[in-house]
């Protein structure tokens, strides 16, 4: 159920995903074993060991590099050990170029946990095309793009930056996590390698933590698949059966996340706590025309800052009632956070250090005029 002319949300259901051979159970079944019987030493029917390759894992894998419109696809035990498994493709000694707002957590694997070990790194505005090629140092393998960015929603260019990283010889990844396959395809725009946090709204319900990579080139599929066995961080089978059932509704969901966040900004705009609000929606941003080119809709992810600043930023989270004080994103609830104390703390007193002024939020599936409703007694709280 890969053939393209089937749509989206035809192959969010069944790609992949076979009533099973034994029972005919229309959902695919939880996996749970750790070994297969072999018929005859190193005869077996597709299966000797789950760390190398589980049947549930198998069906995600499939569906999700369906809707990724990629050749191959792996999970991961969560989205920075996806992360892990596709810088340790580089060479050492590497120079890699990332977004100045990346998540914290990427900055973090590159900076402390590859950093010491010879990969070096410039974090510049991608949306700026020129800023990339000064940041380009003969040793550059590869430009990892988020767009939108974590946390101000920057929109990059995905055509732009994966041609020029294919014209110097380097690779192109982008973090799809926010946009989701259902509101963007970096592979069909040139990427090279897609990754996700399927913790977010691939899964979407908040209870299940996984990582995605997605590549087209077949030889780079082998190096991945060797890493994800070799290195052990895959999900089980009962993780990637959550991640499968998400992935059934994803497009129902995010359609209703997108109208639930234009909602929310919309009051935003008008409130006059709210200094400045960063959503790739709205006409004012300077990436709105790119994000609508390459994007379905705009997302669920909206960030804006106050007028007060950090003070009234810590207020504001903390009055909040059905938005829910938490970490992540992505989910059926909405959250609001403060980032520069929670999700970015690791980028404090770097160059991606975030503004402490900036709140985010994650735009959930409640009525839509009850989370503007909630937004608006905080704000004037504050």
């Amino acid at each position: 159920m890969t053939e393209p002319e089937f749509g989206f949300e035809t192959r969010a259901i069944h790609a992949g995903q076979a009533p099973d051979d034994t029972t005919g159970a229309v959902v695919t079944p939880i996996y749970q074993t750790s070994t297969y019987a072999q018929d005859e030493v190193g005869v077996h029917r597709g299966y000797e060991y789950s760390r190398t390759a589980n049947p549930t894992r198998t069906a995600l894998e499939r569906c999700l590099a369906s809707l990724e419109g990629a050749a191959s696809g792996f999970a991961f035990a969560s989205g920075m050990a996806a992360e892990d498994a596709v810088l340790r493709l580089l060479p050492a000694d590497s120079h890699i170029v990332i977004p100045n707002d990346a998540y914290g957590g990427t900055y973090r694997l590159v900076t402390k946990v590859f950093g010491p070990a010879g990969l070096k790194y410039s974090a510049v505005d991608l949306s700026d095309i020129d800023q990339l090629v000064d940041a380009w140092r003969p040793e550059t393998r590869l430009v990892w793009v988020e767009s939108p960015t974590n946390p101000l929603l920057g929109i990059v260019d995905i055509a732009a930056v994966a041609r020029l990283a294919r014209e110097r010889g380097a690779r192109c990844v982008v973090d799809n996590t926010f946009a989701t396959p259902y509101l963007q395809q970096p592979l069909a725009l040139g990427a090279d390698v897609v990754v996700h946090s399927t913790t977010k709204y691939l899964g979407g319900h908040s209870d299940v933590i996984g990582g995605f990579v997605a590549v087209n080139d077949v030889g780079l599929a082998a190096h991945v698949a060797y890493l994800q066995n070799a290195v052990g961080a895959v999900p089980g089978p009962f993780d990637c059966f959550l991640v499968l059932r998400g992935l059934k509704t994803l497009a129902l969901r995010m359609d209703r996340h997108c109208v639930n966040a234009a909602a929310v900004v919309e009051m935003l705009e008008r409130h006059p706590a709210v200094a400045f609000v960063r959503y790739p929606g709205l006409r004012t941003h300077p990436g709105h025309e790119v994000a609508a080119r390459q994007m379905r809709d705009f997302g669920g992810m909206v960030a804006f800052t106050l007028a007060g600043g950090e003070e009234a930023a810590l207020e504001l989270v903390g009055r909040a009632r059905l938005f829910t004080l938490a970490e992540s994103l992505g989910a059926v609830e909405s959250l609001i956070e403060h980032p520069a104390r929670m999700t970015h703390a690791s980028v404090a007193g770097s160059e991606l250090a975030v503004d402490p002024a900036l709140v985010r939020l994650s735009v959930g599936l409640e009525t839509g005029p009850d989370l503007v409703d909630d937004l608006r007694q905080a704000l004037d709280g504050v």
